[in-house]
């Protein structure tokens, strides 16, 4: 039971820093954007935990285990995508805003807003939603609880700390456990791979494929897996708002250069770690009760957790592996719930329904929309078999929905109003169809019209060739429009001015 007990007291720990937190909570500024205050130190520990969540520790660890070091394809989409989010950190932070969609409406229109945030919901409940199962695997490997009631607390657990004071609760603890993560996984790779038997142990007990640059499979389906987080990542609204939380554009910069060099460190180890971990476990009898199948593939950094000590790991080194997956499943879960109910209290509730609202009855309202999405969040679960599939399907989703018109706000003048909500509307139209339509395919026949892989070269295919047609085919938009997202030196009163009377 010390694995049961040490992460008790680990999420006591945070809930206990998230309660006192609640306390300094005044308004909306403070609950969505951590009043502005947050430092490039405390920033890249915010970024690189809300990144590096259940679609790493599990969709990617178990990718690894299957297919080897080729799965880094879908680890590498996410650095180039950092390093080029490095030049619009500070243009971002520059705007000032709350949200997403609030850039959404103000280089497009109130649609434009509204599309934006149907999309995040759909794709951010999905991604919390798979928090919430991996913490259900934690809970039945170190103590035997049921999966399913694992789940459900690990959903109320999140739910509660997120509510208690959103984004000043998050980047609070968020500086522990990016440190707690990148120490826990640096220590782990090389004492695991020493205590297996090194590299002729790898090359005795694995296919010569895990070696290979695309594994057993090809360039297309390295850019199935490449595309989905390159694209989430360049318009992912979690990373906005970390952005509007910064001190100023300097830290927000600042701090994604930190960022990329974590990110690399921690999935390029949690990979390796997996590799490495795998070839122990699925060599073993399978009547072992250590043996671990394909099919289980996705557990494989928790069971390494667990039995440590199979792989010459010590007690504590597991223990800490144990809390370090604990912090990434809950950073990022608590991330995917706060953003989308930001998103429905300002783009929906505030924006169009009651723009006079007081400060002190927005954060109520967003507290209990954060219950409402959670709920959401579990029943979005129980429609996907694997968290790979999950995964893959709810960064095409943002992938395709949201960024080709995010982008083209900061990258394109010539971009239009009608361009942009087409190209949102057809990136967000397409990946729901192909994924209802497998839905009832593998219903009835067993097999996908296209597996989540292959998802994002449609879908974004598609959003961004409208995105391009539609502009070019449409009145360029007047100056005014676009100005503000190129000018450096523009005011924060002449970025915000199109929009006052609509956010006040």
């Amino acid at each position: 039971m010390t694995f049961f007990w040490v992460a008790i007291g680990y999420l006591v720990v945070l809930m206990t820093i998230s309660f006192t937190k609640s306390f300094l909570v005044k308004g909306q500024e403070d609950f969505m954007v951590a009043g502005r205050k947050v430092s490039s130190l405390r920033l890249v520990g915010t970024l690189l935990c809300t990144w590096i969540g259940s679609g790493s520790l599990l969709a990617g660890a178990g990718l690894a285990a299957r297919v080897g070091f080729g799965a880094l394809w879908m680890a590498a989409g996410a650095w180039i995508a950092i390093a080029i989010i490095i030049f619009l950190a500070a243009k971002v932070r520059h705007i000032a805003k709350y949200t997403l969609p609030d850039i959404l409406e103000l280089r497009y229109n109130k649609w434009a807003r509204i599309l934006g945030t149907i999309v995040i919901i759909i794709a951010y409940t999905t991604i919390a939603g798979y928090q919430f199962r991996a913490g259900g695997f934690v809970l039945d490997l170190v103590a035997g609880i049921p999966e399913w009631q694992g789940v459900l607390l690990t959903a109320g657990f999140m739910i509660i700390f997120t509510a208690f004071a959103g984004m000043m609760s998050i980047v609070a603890v968020d500086i522990i456990n990016g440190a707690l993560i990148t120490l826990a996984v640096i220590i782990a790779v090389p004492v695991v791979f020493i205590n297996i038997g090194g590299a002729e142990h790898l090359v005795a007990t694995l296919d010569s494929s895990h070696f290979q640059l695309f594994g057993d499979n090809n360039f297309f389906w390295a850019m199935g897996i490449f595309l989905p987080p390159f694209f989430l990542l360049l318009g992912d609204s979690n990373i906005y708002s970390r952005f509007f939380s910064a001190r100023n554009e300097k830290a927000a910069k600042k701090a994604v250069v930190g960022w990329v060099v974590g990110t690399i460190i921690v999935e390029t180890a949690l990979a390796s770690l997996a590799i490495f971990a795998f070839s122990h476990f699925n060599a073993l009898p399978e009547s072992s009760d250590l043996f671990l199948s394909e099919g289980e593939s996705e557990r494989i950094i928790l069971h390494t957790a667990r039995y440590s000590v199979e792989v010459g790991l010590p007690l504590i080194g597991g223990l800490l592996l144990l809390c370090a997956s604990m912090a990434i499943i809950v950073s990022t879960g608590n991330s995917f719930l706060l953003t989308p109910s930001s998103n429905v209290t300002r783009d929906i509730y505030q924006r169009f329904i009651n723009p006079n609202a007081s400060m002190k009855f927005l954060v109520t309202f967003q507290r209990i929309i954060i219950l409402l999405l959670g709920l959401l969040a579990y029943l979005l679960l129980t429609q996907f078999e694997t968290i790979l599939a999950m995964a893959l399907t709810a960064y095409t989703m943002i992938g395709a929905g949201l960024t080709p018109a995010l982008l083209a706000t900061f990258l394109w003048r010539r971009v239009t109003v009608p361009g942009g909500i087409a190209s949102i509307a057809t990136g967000m139209g397409v990946t729901l169809l192909i994924t209802i339509t497998n839905s009832i395919l593998v219903h009835f026949t067993g097999e996908p019209l296209i597996t989540e892989e292959y998802i994002i070269l449609p879908a974004a295919t598609c959003s961004i060739l409208v995105l391009i047609i539609v502009s070019l085919s449409t009145p360029p938009d007047p100056k005014e429009k676009w100005e503000k997202f190129y000018a450096t030196d523009v005011s924060l009163k002449e970025a915000l001015e199109e929009t006052k009377e609509n956010t006040q």
